[in-house]
């Protein structure tokens, strides 16, 4: 392989931070980071950098935090980079085609779903929302379609009965890193190939709404299982009840179906169990508002949702 590409990278959360890392240490140029803009967060409201920002400061890499990139001045500013490619990994900004056709070999995308299925902004918790079987990371060539672009390389995962997107994120960022770096290593050398992608079975991942949160009794466990899990860690499917200390929202992070039965919303035992549309949901790792995560017999101490308590 020649030596290193002069590469842009453009990322922003956890995600997006591993694979950085894994491209600096493969010895690649990386001439600019762009990521998000920082935003306010927590109960001060401060301003907080993201992963990718933190990361790059830590490596002495140059930092963009554009809000568009629309605009002459900051299409000009990146081809003025002269950058052999472009790395992106869950940005959050489109890229207007003045910045896909800038770098030398184009721009690849490290997107976390087996294309064409879960294109968009949510991939990794709709496969689990959805009841998927597995899971994976594709190298792709961004085009201006959504996530519609060629793709040179794929690592598949199975996503099992409990895993969380929270478990499945890490996972494939373990596997995405190196596969961007071994299709960095292959465009260098000219040896990188892509294939279309096929329409059928495409879906889009869109962007997750408050309200779907929320944890409705009346339908089935094993979508409920599916929520909580496609939810966990964040921003969590939730509850709200007044169990005796006033009402109040409660996160559901870990959970197991059972086959029971009863009025939806009811509990069906002291230890956490919720008849729900069909069968019903033992809840296992609840979290307050302002607490950390705990085991049920541990939030249920002082709280009524013993047998008999129904939840809305």
């Amino acid at each position: 392989m020649r030596d290193g590409m002069r590469v842009v990278f453009m990322g922003t959360p956890e995600f997006a931070a591993c694979l950085l890392t894994e491209i600096v240490s493969r010895g690649h140029e990386v001439v600019a980071v762009y990521t998000q803009p920082p935003r306010p967060a927590g109960r001060g409201m401060a301003e907080k950098k993201s992963a990718v920002h933190l990361l790059a400061e830590r490596l002495g890499l140059p930092v963009r935090t554009p809000k568009s990139l629309k605009s002459a001045e900051a299409q000009a500013e990146f081809t003025a980079l002269e950058a052999d490619v472009a790395v992106v990994a869950a940005y959050g900004l489109l890229l207007p085609q003045p910045i896909l056709d800038a770098p030398r070999y184009g721009c690849l995308n490290l997107h976390g779903s087996l294309l064409p299925r879960w294109r968009g902004a949510a991939p990794i918790q709709r496969a689990i929302m959805a009841g998927d079987a597995e899971s994976g990371v594709m190298v792709m060539k961004m085009e201006a379609g959504l996530d519609t672009g060629p793709v040179a390389l794929t690592a598949k995962i199975p996503i099992g009965a409990e895993m969380t997107a929270g478990e499945l994120h890490d996972r494939l960022a373990e596997l995405g890193a190196p596969l961007m770096a071994q299709a960095l290593d292959l465009l260098a050398t000219g040896e990188l190939r892509y294939t279309p992608q096929c329409e059928e079975g495409a879906c889009y991942a869109q962007k997750i709404e408050k309200g779907e949160a929320r944890i409705d009794w009346r339908r089935p466990a094993q979508e409920l299982h599916n929520l909580v899990r496609g939810l966990s860690p964040f921003p969590g499917a939730f509850f709200e009840a007044d169990l005796g200390h006033g009402m109040e929202r409660v996160k559901v992070l870990h959970t197991r179906v059972e086959e029971r039965a009863g009025k939806p919303g009811a509990a069906l035992d002291d230890e956490g169990l919720i008849a729900c549309g069909a069968g019903a949901l033992r809840l296992l790792r609840v979290q307050r508002a302002g607490k950390g995560e705990m085991d049920f017999g541990e939030f249920a101490r002082g709280r009524r949702l013993a047998k008999g308590v129904t939840l809305a």
